[in-house]
This record gives structure tokens, sequence and C-alpha cells, in this order.
């Protein structure tokens, strides 16, 4: 039998908690532990759960290391086989677990399982963050199953199988225990955003695999650090992104495409200051100049891990060797199932 270790981070968050952790310690498994990571709240949250939910495993930081740093040192403390990084305002239904098991026994090359991500708000449909499972495009652009940029379609059934996947969602995470500590975790400097990418890529290029199971459901409610028009949102996403891709596209691509995002990113920035959101305009050319500093230990990772393989994007599980935004914008292609076809890996 599979176990798990839910480890939740949070900071500030008592009113996610008092919500959501329940439905989590209702979870009907022989074999899992929960364990809340609290990011040194000064709002009562760790005296809640001791007090409420007493099996909690209460790791009490001293400061606020954010997701990464949070879960990172949490991780350390997991006794399962398997860890399941969950936000703090995520429900479960009570039987979560079993699908994510059934999968895990089926094929010991699964190192990472999303289960199927629905909205909080609007439960028929999918949630942004995490859908139905992530894919990247040549670029480096995410997208879901189920959501392509703003399009978050309804879940009628037509993401209902089983299927291989670029990335899963940090909303509901689950990564086999020794494959995690394997890969050192969740690169820290990234702080929010792009960890989970950056951590399934490394993964698949170790030669596991990432699926997304649709028989087990969450619910998210979403935007509870950072809500989507904030500017400092905007500056993590094409930050990390960049980043994220230096870090492990191979060589032979790298420049090439860091200069196609130039002109990608550019746009992205005249959209923002077209539609009056002037501090996300700025944010984008912030973001690249953060990442122009970040180029010399983007370096030396890249020389420490030379002995892994590196892919292109669109050979990896779940890549999409075409320009989602061509995709998306021209050819108006606004559903997964509209740009499905030999062009992603699976």
């Amino acid at each position: 039998m599979q176990s798990f270790s839910i480890i939740i981070v949070s900071w500030n968050a008592l009113h996610h908690l008092q919500t959501y952790l329940p439905s989590v310690c209702a979870t009907k498994h022989l074999r899992y532990e929960v364990i809340l990571a609290d990011n040194a709240s000064t709002d009562g949250s760790a005296e809640w759960v001791k007090n409420n939910f007493p099996r909690v495993r209460i790791i009490s930081l001293d400061q606020n290391y954010g997701y990464c740093g949070g879960n990172n040192r949490a991780a350390k403390h997991a006794k399962h086989d398997n860890i399941i990084f969950l936000n703090n305002d995520v429900e479960v239904t009570p039987n979560w677990l079993d699908p994510i098991e059934r999968m895990l026994d089926s094929n010991s090359s699964i190192a990472v399982i999303q289960p199927k991500i629905r909205s909080r708000k609007q439960r028929t449909h999918f949630e942004y963050a995490g859908a139905a499972g992530g894919f990247l495009d040549k670029n480096g652009y995410p997208f879901c199953r189920g959501r392509i940029f703003d399009t978050v379609e309804e879940d009628i059934g037509q993401y209902d199988e089983a299927t291989p996947i670029f990335w899963a969602s940090g909303a509901a995470l689950v990564v086999k225990r020794t494959v995690f500590h394997q890969m050192d975790g969740f690169y820290e400097p990234f702080e929010f955003h792009m960890e989970e990418i950056d951590l399934c890529w490394r993964i698949q290029l170790a030669g596991k695999q990432v699926w997304y199971c649709p028989d087990s459901v969450v619910y998210h409610l979403g935007g509870g650090s950072l809500s989507a028009d904030n500017p400092q949102k905007t500056f993590y996403n094409f930050r990390n992104n960049l980043i994220m891709l230096a870090r492990n596209l191979p060589s032979r691509f790298l420049i090439f495409n860091i200069l196609r995002r130039l002109d990608l990113d550019g746009l992205a920035a005249f959209k923002f200051l077209l539609s009056g959101k002037t501090r996300n305009f700025g944010a984008v050319f912030r973001a690249h100049f953060a990442f122009y500093k970040h180029i010399p230990r983007i370096k030396s990772y890249r020389n420490e891990s030379q002995l892994r393989i590196r892919k292109p994007i669109a050979s990896i599980n779940g890549g999409y060797g075409k320009s989602i935004i061509a995709s998306y914008f021209i050819l108006r292609r606004r559903t997964f199932s509209l740009i499905t076809g030999k062009s992603i890996t699976g």
C-alpha cells in the first residue's frame, strides 16, 4: 500500500485553514499524515491547527520562506513514500488518494501525479492553475488541458482519460519522496511560480514520468497569494519562466529561444500597456533584467549538471511543438481539444 505525506505551506492564512483543512483531515486512506509548514505566521494559524487538529504535525519555521523554501524544509520531515504538496486553499474529496495509489502501483516509471483540479468558485469548471494537467509550448509558455490563457472550460468529461503530461500543478502535486530529494527539491530562488514546471521538467529529463489522474478530484480557490493582475505575479511569471528555460533547455536551443522570448515578451508588455496596466508593463521589463542578473547562477547549475541529458521541449511528454500564442490568438483555437494532434507528445 502506498503512503502519503500531505504538506501544506501557510503564511497568515488562518481563514483558508479553517475552511479547507477539515476536508484534508477527513481523507479516507489508511496511511497518510498531514504536515503544516507554518511560515512564521502571526495570525494564530499554528495554534488553531494544534487545538483543532492535534494529529497534524506542525513545522514552525523561523521566517516566511515562501512556497519553495517552506515546502523544501517541510519535505525533510516527511515519513511516507510519497509527498503531496497541497495549497492551503484546496478542498479535497474523501477518496481522492485511492485513484492516485492505483496509478502509482500500475507503473513504476511514474514519479509525479496531478489530480483533476476544479474551481472552488465554479465547481463545474476547471481551475486556472492546473485544470486537467499542464503542457509547455516550444517557446516555454505553459498551458493546461481545460485552461488556455484566460479561457477556462467546463468539465463535461472531455479530459477524463489518464495521460502523461509535461507538468503537474503545485496546487496539488504528488511526487515520490525519493525522487523529490534526488532532484534537490524545488529551486528556491523562484520563490513563487514555475517551480513545479521546473521540477517536473528535471524529473522527466531524469527518465521518470508525470501523469494526470482524472479519477482523483480536488477543488482549488486560487489567487490566495497573488491575484492574477498583481504586477508582482507578472514579474515572477516572466522572470521565473526565463530562468526555467535557461536551466533546462539544450544548449543548441537556448540562445535562440531566449532571443525569441525578447520579442514575444515585448508584445505581452505592449498588450499590458494598451490595457492600461502600466505596472504590469514595467514588471515584464523588470523580469528580464532580473533574469540577466541571474545568469551566473544558471551557468553554475548547468556546469554542475552536465551529465543530465537535455532534450527540446517538443520531444518530452506534454511538449507542444508549436506556439500556443499563435494557436490561441491567430488561429483562435481556444480549447485544448482544438489544438491537439501530433505536435503534442504523450
